[in-house]
């Protein structure tokens, strides 16, 4: 019996008229997905068998539908009538998957899509189908292998990640092997993903660009990609490169993607710069100091389905903030109650100009148009960001190996592990290179109230007096030097509040 209705089957899709069926079937799809389908162009079904198939499995014939003019709406409330536009998609189906009530597609070729995504604040999403009335049971499950396309529009709006974009996808010219793009390291990358290099991404086939806001800051970027998206197969990442400048900043990357469907993975080279690190809180929620103009170049890694969070790592990246450089390496864990941040940075040569920034010595100045730190002012007024302490925490351990401060100063180098946790700021251990000794313990920033509250307690030993007042003449004789400790607590939002109301031994 049911070899009968296979080969029943197999007449009625062979000998089938399907574009007469057309109007059955966008009435059928339209009520099953809940939103308009339509297909107005020419509607093709016959069988075919996979050339590449092996064994037994190459007898099995395979449904090949071709649609011209296939059309998806919205759901009422979205602001644009039309989810996705495609001026023809082929797809292979298998037959059997559909008594399981499953739509698998193997590969599917899309020419000319143009879709339009849109998110509201509310959660409701115009990229997911609702059959919440269908039982569990009932409900169709979506399985594509691998999409093909070529050119494409794609618009977004998305109230929630508080994204507005416009981006087209056109055809290259001419293909670019993805190590003319990715250099030497490229081929390496490609290889670790699937043990060899015969499905690593080889060529990137479309440019794209983009324009829009992320977050109230306008950018625009472009770009090329890869060719085929092979939705959830690790063994064939996609290609990427992008250009995005959003706001002040800067951020070039290249790699690929892996297993698209559930984004698995991601290995990328990073280029950041800007004007200011502290601009990347608004756009990533990275809690980071004020900074002069900065740049660095690493390589940014990802696990996205960890039990923990979603893991990314920003490996041996180098670098320079004002004219110090740094290097390093960072992790940041997208954990519950709150993420981390954690890693090393260090620098050979340390511009104390470049400090000035993160304790508020600069206040303002010039960088985002503020008054600046007041000439008759010697300690630094700028408040700290404290608000934004409590949405991160890190375990950061810092190091500077030699400090240019200048004449009048007397610091040499710097070592110290920078814990935030819940608003709470630390500097512990801390050792400072002082004239010749060193200044050493712990600074302690309570940034859970209005009033900032401080605790420092320091011990500074062997301190060269002579190194300790440079500019000071008679000092210049010396042999003597400094021992003492040092313990105050204070509050205010300032180095120069918390100073001004010190209190201690």
């Amino acid at each position: 019996m049911i070899l009968l209705l296979f080969v029943a089957a197999l007449i009625f899709i062979a000998t089938a008229d399907w574009n007469r069926l057309k109007p059955t079937l966008n009435e059928r799809v339209s009520s099953a997905l809940g939103r308009p389908f339509a297909i107005n162009g020419e509607l093709t079904v016959e069988w075919r068998r996979d050339a590449d198939a092996a064994g037994w499995r190459w007898l099995v014939p395979w449904m090949h539908v071709g649609a011209a003019d296939l059309r998806i709406g919205n759901p009422d409330w979205a602001t644009s009538p039309e989810f996705a536009v495609f001026e023809r998609v082929d797809l292979r189906l298998a037959l059997l998957p559909l008594l399981r009530r499953e739509v698998h597609i193997p590969r599917i070729d899309v020419r000319q899509p143009a879709l339009s995504l849109e998110r509201l604040a509310d959660g409701r999403t115009t990229w997911v189908f609702d059959q919440d009335d269908e039982p569990e049971a009932m409900r169709w499950k979506l399985d594509i292998g691998e999409i093909a396309f070529d050119r494409g529009r794609l618009a977004v709006a998305d109230a929630i990640g508080r994204i507005q974009m416009e981006a087209t996808i056109e055809p290259l010219g001419a293909s670019i092997p993805f190590s003319d793009i990715m250099g030497k390291g490229g081929e390496a990358q490609t290889e670790g993903v699937s043990g060899s290099t015969e499905s690593a991404p080889l060529e990137y086939v479309f440019g794209w660009k983009a324009k829009g806001r992320y977050r109230d800051e306008a950018f625009t970027g472009s770009g090329t990609i890869g060719g085929l998206l092979a939705l959830h197969d690790p063994s064939r990442p996609f290609p990427l490169q992008a250009d995005l400048k959003v706001g002040r900043t800067r951020i070039a990357v290249a790699g690929t993607l892996t297993d698209l469907r559930n984004l698995a993975a991601l290995d990328l080279k990073l280029r950041l710069s800007g004007t200011n690190l502290a601009d990347l809180y608004p756009l990533t929620g990275l809690t980071l100091p004020d900074t002069s103009a900065y740049s660095t170049d690493g390589r940014l890694s990802a696990e996205l389905r960890k039990p923990e969070g979603a893991v990314y790592h920003y490996r041996d990246f180098k670098g320079r903030i004002g004219d110090s450089d740094v290097r390093g390496n960072l992790s940041y864990t997208d954990a519950e109650p709150r993420p981390l941040l954690k890693g090393e940075i260090s620098s050979r040569l340390l511009h104390f100009a470049d400090l000035a920034p993160l304790i508020g010595a600069d206040y303002g100045a010039p960088r985002a148009g503020g008054p600046g730190q007041p000439p008759d002012r010697v300690l630094p007024v700028g408040p700290f960001r404290t608000e934004r302490w409590r949405d991160m925490d890190a375990d950061v351990r810092l190091s500077g190996k030699k400090l240019d401060r200048g004449e009048e100063l007397p610091f040499t180098d710097m070592q110290a592990q920078l814990l935030l946790t819940n608003g709470e700021l630390r500097l512990d251990p801390l050792r400072v290179g002082v004239a010749g000794g060193s200044l050493e313990g712990m600074v302690h920033l309570d940034g859970r109230k209005a009033q900032m509250r401080g605790h420092a307690r320091l011990k500074a030993r062997q301190l060269g007096l002579k190194k300790l007042f440079p500019g000071f003449e008679p000092m210049q004789t010396s042999l003597g030097e400094a021992n003492g400790e040092v313990d105050l607590r204070g509050t205010g939002n300032s180095i120069a509040a918390l100073l001004g109301s010190a209190d201690g031994e």
